[in-house]
């Protein structure tokens, strides 16, 4: 039953109860169906075959076209084999002088008859029968209803014109040596080069521009008339002058270049005509082919046509998107890409889908930049656009944001499409990609490499706050310099110093390929980094393992360096492009007459060099190595340092309470003081440092009494309520995905919304205003148009783990608009972070923020003033309302982002300024030059107070070349934290550390005591400047007869340049009233004291009446008397009065006189300290966990036991 069961089929699922009965169902009656896309005829098999089928069309085309060419080809061996003199009736005549003779009257017959052989009268018919048999299939194929619109086709007429004769001479044999004119299927075979150009487009699916098409039709047309022409003028003058070809190309060249030398002439009026009608028909077509190839050239022009593919394939070339192309960008890019020594065979191809403008066209055409840029308008969402640019063969593509849009978030929303498009066309391409906002990077997240603008922007501006110029120190350190900024019109010692020192980068090499660092292997990075520096100058600043791809700064002491290691380096050269030359000691008497080997000079390295031996792409740079047998440098020995707790913080190094750099305690010898420096060793065995608390703050318990007693003796302190405790840890609300985690001080609780804002109170804080609140340290305020998400990259670095509590500064946003829920949500985890709304124009709104109580001021470009109608005037408000607190505030610090770095040089203006003046001029050289910091020498960019984003750009270009460079300078900027990496710090340098002398000696010290790596000095100086009106301090005494004797003009001056001291000249009366003081008022001032003199004339009845006019003379001189300065403090404090604050913190804030600061980056070892400097450093990670060393340390590393470092214990977060 169950096989019975098996057999049975299965029910179709459609069936009739009848077949059932029947059983027919079982039957497979299905009948297959073929579908075609044409008719199945034969006439529709031969047209898909001839017509519709681009590869089979395509054979045919060709075949026609050669058939063309060789009936031609036949139709000149014909004519090289005849010879009409056989023809004539005189035949031992060679040519007839028919000049002699009727022009009207010539042989017909010798015009008409021609001598043709059998042979190549064979192939002409045959060639002839095929051309006309596949011209009537085609006729028939293409066949529409209407038989003439085929028949009256010229194509066709001259199709019949060359073959029907030959078809004819087969019929009747008599006329075989009948004159064809076999030569009009040159023009055929035009139609059909072009018919076969179309259809190889078609074949292959890839398209020629429309260039090449027309100046191929262009070429083919003139070739046609010259052979038409030639081949006729030939044949026509077998009657006259007996013209051989080449005579006849003789004459079509001499005539048609309207030369015309006339020892060739046609010499019968049918040649005669033939010449006026090929004149006529040579006016006619080739001017209107001429004016379409020059229209499709000045649109190639405007579009830039296409990067040819042979060039793709054979040259490297990188790709350029733009939404808009602005010449400061262009150049900005061309000068930073090209200024690598193996990038300067590269193409630059820019695609840009708006039309080049005037500035841009007149740069590409600079010769410099014409063989190597290739412009093309077009958009990167089209394919045909990238395959012009042949992005899929380029080695990078650069995709820019355009910042000058009004709305960033669309321009953003541009870019990743591009971004996008690029991915999807060309997956194997290099992106690198440039965001507005920090919201939308992680849609780009897939690039190679991405700069988010607002992220880098905020942090660099807030490390400006505790770090001075931290900015300008990363422009600096993104910019490829070649070193010879300012090298002619420097006259100052700064500016060649500060040129010398601006030439240094960051580079990259490998620990066991290298001679900077090859030696150190298997040694801790500390002694790595201050031996390199000693010897060669370099400054080893982070380092990477093989195993990984996180780069680590400053991994501390307890990393010892492998022979894989990846080293990063402070140099101005690249190793590879340096030369080596050992340094020898010379014999020195000591005093006791004993000779000994020391150095005859602490470092003779890159920067006493001449400057065109340090530049890399200028040649080799040579090195001076000194003989560093010893591991220290002179005066070092066993250390006599405090066995204390070690306390890193933001600005100074302590140990135990007290300074690490500070003097040891004397001995009972001179030789006790010279050894105060312990020596770096070379493997640690363990650090001595405690456990990290992670809910502690180390320097809580320094002034722990003093906190207690103030917090319960004033009543300010209930305001803080719950949230006085605070932790360490992340922040929990990120405004945006994709931010990096960062350690952070927090509230242990969020602070409400309503007391976040300064400038109200509500029932938790009743304050109004920032003094008011009490802060201890002084106030950091932020102007910005709105509360990004961008800002919140302001207040984590200065909230940072690391940074000690007792030295944070209140934060004050000042925005224009009402911040978001989001954003407050943020940030009101954060310490002392406040938000008053108002503007930056409105002193009102100043002074409620604190300004009087603030240390820094940062002032944010506005997006909305980013758009201008005329170039560069899109910060003119920033820099007026900067200017107007310089002036109402001089002692603030003042930090301005701008548009524009061309605009930085109106920060601070003085009109009559000589210095700014030299300053500008140098600049102008630099330009010149073609400099790529032609803004460098600006003393506010020099000193850290301006900053433009657009400096940023170069970050993105150079990590082409270095593609560590955006790693590196998130991790400097702290806006990536990895595990083991350390962090960006600044020392302020005070007499205590003055002993140490020189920077060499304080990299020793630095490395041995807290494992510190300084890259780096920040330098005041005083500026002495050329005796001026703007200088000169003028008052109302030297112009009026008084009997106060008057202060030498040369004390009243600025202070010397080389003074150390950093104190603003002191505010006595005549200086207070010196500043800025206008000429005009002088003959108000005469005016005023000849008006108190006709007072006092009066007569005694009128006592009354002159003592008030007297008084009120009086008065007015005393108003006149005042200076500029002292009626803007007027104005402040009469302010702070009527917004019901107390003016008695107000002061009289004074200008701090004539000082310049500027950078020093990686500065050579014998480099003087002065009092004030701040060094930058490296700071090795406080959380990295570091394993215990047992091995042991060399015996030349120093006896110094009391100076090992512990092992410090790991954190688990």
């Amino acid at each position: 039953m169950v096989e019975l069961e098996k057999e049975v089929l299965p029910l179709p699922p459609r069936y009739r109860f009848r077949d059932l009965l029947l059983g027919d169902w079982q039957a497979d009656d299905r009948v297959q169906v073929e579908f075609y896309v044409n008719e199945n005829t034969f006439k529709e098999r031969l047209k898909l075959f001839f017509i519709k089928n681009q590869r089979s069309s395509l054979r045919v085309r060709l075949f026609n076209f050669f058939l063309k060419v060789v009936s031609c080809l036949l139709y000149i061996v014909r004519v090289l084999l005849d010879d009409p003199r056989e023809e004539r009736d005189c035949p031992g005549c060679l040519r007839q002088n028919v000049s002699a003779h009727n022009r009207s009257h010539f042989d017909w017959s010798l015009i008409i008859w021609v001598n043709r052989p059998l042979p190549l009268w064979a192939l002409q018919v045959l060639v002839a029968f095929i051309s006309f048999s596949e011209t009537m299939l085609l006729v028939y194929l293409s066949y529409k209803g209407n038989v003439w619109e085929q028949v009256l086709r010229i194509p066709f007429i001259l199709e019949m014109i060359s073959a029907v004769p030959f078809v004819i001479t087969v019929i009747l044999p008599s006329l075989r040596n009948l004159f064809i004119p076999v030569f009009l299927n040159c023009w055929l075979a035009k139609h059909a080069l072009e018919n076969m150009i179309n259809d190889l487009h078609r074949a292959i699916q890839r398209t020629h521009s429309a260039m090449f098409n027309q100046v191929l039709i262009l070429i083919s047309t003139l070739l046609c008339l010259i052979f038409t022409c030639i081949c006729g003028i030939q044949h026509l003058e077998r009657a006259g002058n007996n013209l051989t070809l080449f005579d006849s190309l003789y004459f079509c060249v001499v005539t048609f270049s309207t030369v015309g030398f006339g020892d060739v002439t046609p010499q019968i009026w049918p040649s005669q005509l033939l010449v006026v009608i090929m004149i006529c028909v040579a006016l006619i077509v080739l001017p209107i082919q001429f004016e379409q190839l020059a229209f499709l050239w000045m649109e190639r022009q405007k579009s830039g046509g296409n990067y040819s593919r042979y060039r793709a394939q054979t040259e490297k070339h990188v790709v350029l998107c733009v939404s808009c192309l602005k010449i400061d960008l262009l150049m900005d890019f061309l000068n930073e890409f090209f200024a690598h020594p193996r990038l300067q065979d590269y193409y630059v191809v820019i695609l840009c889908p708006a039309e080049m403008d005037v500035q841009v066209r007149r740069v590409l055409h600079i010769p410099l930049w014409a063989q190597r840029v290739i412009y093309l308008q077009g958009s990167a969402l089209k394919d045909q656009d990238l395959m012009r640019a042949k992005m899929d063969d380029a080695e990078a593509c650069f995709i820019l944001s355009n910042r000058f849009e009004v709305d960033r978030f669309a321009a953003d929303h541009q870019t990743i499409l591009r971004a996008w498009a690029v991915k999807d066309f060309a997956p194997n391409c290099p992106l690198y990609v440039q965001i507005l906002k920090p919201e939308n990077k992680f849609h780009i997240k897939f690039a190679d490499h991405v700069v988010c603008e607002e992220e880098f922007k905020y942090a660099m501006l807030a490390l400006n706050c505790v770090c001075p110029a931290t900015s300008t120190l990363i422009t600096l350190l993104i910019h490829s310099s070649r070193g010879q900024e300012g090298a002619a019109g420097s006259v100052d010692q700064w500016q060649r110093t500060y040129r010398r020192c601006a030439a240094n980068e960051v580079h990259h090499i490998r620990l066991e390929e290298s001679k900077f660092f090859g030696e150190y292997q298997g040694k801790s990075f500390t002694f790595a980094s201050f031996h390199a520096h000693k010897k060669y100058g370099v400054c080893l600043i982070g380092v990477r393992r093989m195993d990984t791809a996180n780069i680590l700064l400053n991994p501390g002491p307890c990393h010892i360096m492998g022979a894989s290691d990846t080293c990063f380096y402070i140099n101005i050269s690249k190793e590879e492009n340096s030369a080596f030359v050992r340094g020898h000691r010379e014999p020195v008497r000591g005093p006791g007459g004993e000779s000994r080997g020391v150095p005859q000079t602490i470092y003779h390295g890159l920067t006493r060099l001449p400057v065109h031996s340090i530049i890399a792409s200028m040649g080799t740079v040579a090195i001076d190595l000194q003989d560093s047998s010893d591991s220290s440098p002179e005066g070092t020995g066993p250390a006599a340092l405090g066995s204390g707790t070690v306390s890193r913080s933001g600005s100074r190094t302590e140990v135990g309470g007290c300074n690490t750099l500070a003097l040891p305690a004397m001995g009972g010898s001179a030789e006790e003081r010279r050894h105060s420096i312990a020596p770096v060793l070379e493997v640690v065995d363990r650090v001595h440092n405690p456990t990290f608390d992670l809910l502690g703050d180390q320097s809580e318990d320094e002034g722990g009494e003093e906190g207690k007693e103030e917090e319960g003796g004033e009543q300010k302190g209930q305001w803080w309520g719950a949230h006085c405790e605070w932790v360490k840890g992340y922040p929990l609300n990120s405004p945006y995905i994709g931010s990096s985690p960062a350690l952070c001080h927090l509230l242990q609780e969020k602070m409400p919304f309503c007391c976040l804002r300064l400038d109200k109170a509500c029932h938790h804080m009743p304050y109004e205003d920032a003094r008011s609140y009490g802060f201890k340290n002084k106030l950091i305020i932020v102007s910005a148009e709105s509360a990004g998400n961008g800002l919140y990259n302001f207040i984590v670095p200065l909230r940072a783990y690391y940074r000690p509590r007792k030295e944070l500064n209140p934060i004050v946003l000042l925005l224009e608009n009402v911040p978001e829920a989001d954003f407050l949500e943020a940030i009101c985890w954060f310490p002392m972070v406040y938000y008053t709304v108002g503007s930056i124009d409105n002193l009102d709104s100043l002074l409620r923020c604190g300004v009087t109580l603030a240390d820094t001021m940062v002032v944010v470009d506005k997006e909305s003033s980013m758009i201008a109608e005329e170039d560069y005037m899109a910060d003119a408000k920033t820099i007026v309302n900067v200017q107007t607190l310089f002036r109402l505030f001089p002692a603030l610090s003042i930090i301005t982002e701008l548009t524009h770095p061309a605009n930085m040089r109106f920060m601070q203006f003085k009109v009559k300024d000589h210095y700014s003046l030299a300053l500008s001029k140098l600049e102008k050289k630099e330009r010149e030059r073609g400099s790529n910091l032609v803004f460098m020498f600006r003393l506010p960019f020099a000193a850290g107070k301006v900053f433009s984003v657009s400096m940023l750009d170069t970050l993105l270009y150079q990590s082409f070349v270095k593609d560590y460079m955006i790693s590196i300078t998130r991790l400097l900027l702290g806006l990536d934290s990895m595990p083991g990496s350390g962090f960006l710090c600044a020392m302020k340098i005070t007499e205590e550390d003055l002993w140490i002398r020189t920077y060499g000696r304080l990299y020793q010290k630095l490395c041995s005591s807290t494992g510190d790596i300084p890259i780096g000095i920040y330098r005041t100086e005083a500026q002495k400047l050329p005796v001026s009106e703007s200088q000169v301090s003028i008052t109302v005494e030297d112009y009026e007869d008084t009997r106060e004797p008057r202060e030498p003009l040369l004390c009243r001056s600025g202070l010397h340049r080389n003074s150390t001291s950093s104190e603003p000249p002191s505010s006595s009366s005549s200086s207070s009233q010196a500043m800025d003081h206008p000429l005009l008022r002088r003959k108000s001032m005469q005016w005023a004291r000849r008006l108190s003199r006709k007072g006092g004339r009066g007569s005694s009845g009128a006592k009354g009446v002159g003592s008030a006019a007297e008084r009120i003379s009086q008065q007015r001189l005393s108003l006149f008397r005042r200076s500029e300065r002292q009626e803007l403090n007027a104005l402040v404090r009469t302010r702070m009065k009527h917004l019901g604050l107390s003016p008695s913190g107000f002061n009289g804030m004074t200008d701090p006189g004539n000082r310049l600061s500027y950078i020093l980056i990686n500065p050579s070892p014998d480099t003087r300290l002065e009092l004030h400097d701040v060094v930058y450093l490296i700071r090795p990670d406080l959380l990295s966990p570091v394993p215990n060393q047992a091995g042991a340390r060399k015996p030349s590393a120093g006896p110094a036991e009391g100076n090992r470092f512990d092992t410090q214990d790991s954190t688990h977060l």
